[in-house]
């Protein structure tokens, strides 16, 4: 994940509030306007969590929010878990995840 810094420097990004392992703000793209984001580096975690407040974000920002926080040769996903897993606190709401400590593996591009 990028310093807070380097976030801070990306205009699309306006951080609201900064706490010890990490904060929120709201994103000013076309498009996903007044959407909340709420970033974490905690329990071995970097986690940001999408929340636009009329719908659910689709691919494009998904991939304009990771390339706030992320870094061009970073890996990071969207997990499906197990329906008795599931948590949703807000509706709309999606989240990029990334292991602080180790890789994520992704199959071959031979597969894709």
């Amino acid at each position: 994940m990028k310093s807070i810094e380097e976030i801070k420097e990306d205009r699309r990004m306006e951080i609201k509030e900064l706490g010890m392992g990490g904060g929120h703000g709201i994103i000013h793209m076309p498009g996903l306007k007044y959407c909340t984001v709420i970033f974490s580096m905690t329990d071995g975690w970097e986690h940001v969590s999408v929340c636009p407040r009329n719908r659910t974000p689709n691919w494009d920002e998904m991939c304009a929010v990771k390339d706030i926080f992320w870094r061009e040769d970073e890996t990071v996903v969207q997990f499906h878990p197990a329906k008795s897993e599931y948590v949703n606190i807000m509706d709309n709401c999606l989240h990029l995840w990334r292991p602080i400590k180790g890789e994520i593996v992704v199959p071959p591009m031979t597969l894709a």
